[in-house]
């Protein structure tokens, strides 16, 4: 998650370390020698004892082997290579990791001049401001946090204070509980993994798979495919070849590795064509349907939510081909979003495992892997420059303009795009007020697309630049050119779940 603060490392080391005792064989033997190598006596501290430190670590530990929070760690490592995992949700709070933020969300600084107008005073409807040593006092048992004061003071002397986890995320989807720990309201969470990144504790982490993807690995009971997301360019660093990760891969024990931007090009021609019936039957728009998080927040509108596309996305389109190529086959995508993991939770007859770039490179850590001494292996299903072009924002849209150009040059295309939560809500308040000129809207849930996701490894404006250079070695330049994505787009016209 492009982390380089001791948050990211911790949750970095305990993936390489799980991973590590995977590979080596002793998971249910060694688990619990975590606790000493990533915690160790001598610090660094972060919290108040070390014995803190470990119970916050033993639940991390237990994240990222798919069992419950608070699971003895032996019995849970027993479970995990049994293969005996809990589903749970994507985005999760640990209790001992959260520090309850103690903050007052309005708070009256040095700046207050106690001038003769008192606007904070005679703005407040509870009468919860006074004069108290020469500066305005806010009495919080009265206070109802409306804001009013702060909107009236011409000096700006009234702040504003928030929680981390609460200011990132844009839906409200995180609020303090009856013992000030975070709690998720998962009917508003749409998995954007914006509140991971954002506390400063730690205390929120996605559901990870690594565990169950390593041992998966290991055991080799199964071929297993990675799907690598159009995003990967450059995410292992800005020199290595897409054929040096594709052979880090195999060495890994996957069986054969796929470009989903392939399953991008099933997917632009699939929406261009319900793009033009959506239109002729005298449909308004239609919005994309390739970012789950905007789409779950398309649908909490209900006036958007009828014209999200029904097209699945690329993940989707793409397992679903190498499903019909291989039953036995298991699928697990790769690449920098947290929402996915939601996505393939309601996908699991077609994706098996999602893990980000960030897991990713722990795994190769953990095995002793470094994708830059590679030799270079095969690729598999490497899509077209529009396919390639889905990481960025504006990507898919230009896709769809490019197909339509093509194939359908009667239509006109009114695109508009949003990226970032809070662009894509007031975008998509706007198209249901009737106030957006478009009939087609691409929506990105991450500022910049794709490349700006959560479990990314490098800076997104590094990002577009790699994913332009691997767009622009495309063999075939447009989605409608790719005759097999063209053939495979008649099948994926699949409804999302209402």
């Amino acid at each position: 998650m492009l982390q380089t603060s001791e948050v990211g490392k911790i949750r970095r080391e305990v993936l390489v370390e799980i991973s590590r005792l995977v590979f080596a064989g002793k998971l249910k033997e060694e688990i619990h020698t975590i606790l000493d190598t990533v915690v160790t006596e001598d610090g660094p501290r972060y919290r108040c004892c070390v014995h803190k430190e470990r119970a916050v670590l033993r639940d991390r530990i237990n994240m990222a082997i798919s069992q419950p929070i608070g699971s003895r760690l032996e019995e849970a490592a027993e479970n995990a290579v049994n293969g005996n995992f809990t589903a749970m949700p994507i985005i999760n709070v640990l209790p001992e990791a959260c520090d309850r933020c103690p903050i007052d969300k309005f708070l009256v600084t040095e700046a207050c001049r106690n001038c003769i107008a008192h606007n904070c005073i005679a703005s407040c409807p509870k009468n919860a401001i006074m004069v108290v040593q020469n500066r305005a006092y806010i009495d919080k048992s009265k206070c109802v946090e409306c804001g009013l004061c702060k909107r009236s003071c011409q000096y700006g002397a009234i702040i504003e204070i928030s929680r981390p986890c609460e200011r990132a995320c844009e839906l409200g989807a995180i609020t303090a509980g009856n013992d000030r720990r975070a709690v998720v309201d998962y009917d508003k969470c749409v998995s954007c993994g914006s509140c991971v990144v954002a506390c400063p504790f730690g205390a929120i982490c996605d559901f990870s798979q690594v565990g169950e993807l390593t041992l998966m690995l290991k055991q080799q009971t199964k071929p297993v495919y990675a799907m690598l997301a159009p995003a990967y360019a450059g995410q292992f660093g800005v020199k290595v070849k897409p054929e040096q990760l594709a052979a880090a891969l195999r060495q890994l024990g996957f069986a054969e590795v796929v470009e989903v931007a392939y399953g991008a090009d099933v997917v632009t021609n699939a929406e261009a064509k319900e793009f033009v019936e959506a239109i002729l039957n005298g449909q308004d728009y239609l919005t994309t349907s390739c970012c789950p998080a905007f789409v779950k927040l398309a649908k909490q509108m209900p006036e958007v939510g009828k014209n999200v596309s029904t097209t699945v996305s690329p993940m989707v389109a793409a397992g679903n081909i190498i499903k019909e190529q291989n039953a036995d086959a298991l699928v697990a995508f790769i690449g920098p979003c947290v929402a996915k993991k939601a996505e393939a939770s309601e996908q699991r007859d077609i994706i098996d495992f999602v893990i980000t770039f960030e897991e990713l490179a722990s795994i190769f850590a953990g095995a002793g892997i470094n994708v830059a001494e590679m030799t270079d292996d095969e690729m598999v299903g490497g899509g077209s420059c529009d396919g390639v072009s889905f990481a960025k924002a504006g990507g898919v849209a230009e896709a769809v303009r490019n197909v339509l150009s093509a194939n359908y040059p009667g239509m006109v295309l009114k695109a508009q795009r949003c990226d970032g939560l809070s662009n894509c809500k007031s975008t998509l308040a706007d198209l249901a007020r009737g106030g957006l000129e478009a009939n087609f809207l691409e929506g990105m849930a991450c500022p910049g697309g794709c490349i700006g996701g959560p479990g990314r490894m490098i800076d997104p404006r590094v990002a577009a630049k790699m994913v332009e250079q691997r767009s622009a070695q495309a063999a075939i330049k447009s989605a409608a050119k790719n005759k097999a994505a063209l053939e495979a787009a008649q099948k994926y016209l699949v409804q999302h779940d209402e």
